[in-house]
């Protein structure tokens, strides 16, 4: 294995345990990585704002949000790829034309995380607590990402035909839909990352488990997929280790790095 400059983490199913918390070990870990001059990175489809609540501790050297479509390197933001306020009120009004006016939406602009929606998040997952609730009638901000849940595939289909200036991928822990600029993917957005740092994608070790880190997984030097992560994951990883609910980063980076 190559020496390792930079360990990228998806968040959901990968470095956040099932409660939503980094373990005290994985922490520890991370901690004596960073003491060995590698950098510590996360890459999710959350926004800036929402993937902060739970990285006070961490405090990433790199952070790829929104799916790709902000770039945060240490305290400068290098890339960000939006969409203007007219592009984004097209897309939710497309949104609901096919979807119907009802499908829930949610909105991802610099600062805040916009959600239309039906049941109070804090009930269904407390870690989108942070979500501001509007009915999206006179939204007027520009934004980095849009999510539409779609139960109906052929609807989804069309959606991402309609919307054919945007990057289109689900998620598989239910039936929602992100769409960002076109060619705004994790990938990319590490790309930026290899420009500013200096060092190429075979340095960096990356670790995820849905669709959204397949590519990511398969441009770093070593992709590692966590014993939780879908089958189309694993199949493309380099490595399957541990489920992020049984200290599989921590065993990773102990036996392998440290």
């Amino acid at each position: 294995m190559k020496k390792c400059k930079l360990l990228l983490f998806d968040l959901d199913g990968t470095l956040l345990q099932s409660e939503k918390t980094i373990s005290t070990r994985t922490l520890s870990a991370l901690k004596k990585c960073r003491k060995n001059d590698i950098l510590i990175g996360v890459s999710t489809s959350r926004s800036e704002q929402n993937s902060l609540v739970f990285l006070n501790e961490l405090m990433p050297d790199i952070l790829i949000s929104s799916g790709g479509a902000l770039v945060k390197y240490k305290t400068k933001y290098i890339y960000r790829a939006e969409f203007s306020e007219e592009e984004t009120n097209v897309m939710i009004d497309m949104a609901r034309n096919i979807c119907g006016n009802d499908c829930e939406i949610t909105i991802d602009t610099i600062d805040a995380h916009y959600w239309n929606y039906k049941i109070d998040p804090k009930k269904l997952d407390k870690s989108w607590g942070d979500s501001i609730y509007t009915d999206f009638s006179d939204f007027n901000e520009c934004s980095l990402k849009m999510c539409v849940e779609i139960f109906n595939q052929d609807k989804a289909d069309k959606l991402a035909r309609s919307l054919s200036d945007c990057d289109c991928i689900r998620f598989s822990d239910g039936f929602w839909y992100k769409f960002t600029k076109k060619n705004v993917t994790k990938e990319n957005a590490i790309m930026k990352i290899t420009e500013v740092c200096g060092f190429s994608t075979d340095s960096i070790i990356a670790f995820g488990d849905d669709y959204s880190d397949i590519g990511m997984l398969e441009l770093c030097g070593t992709g590692v997929a966590m014993g939780n992560a879908i089958d189309e994951v694993k199949e493309r990883a380099d490595i399957v280790i541990g489920s992020n609910d049984e200290e599989g980063i921590a065993d990773f980076i102990e036996n392998e790095i440290l």
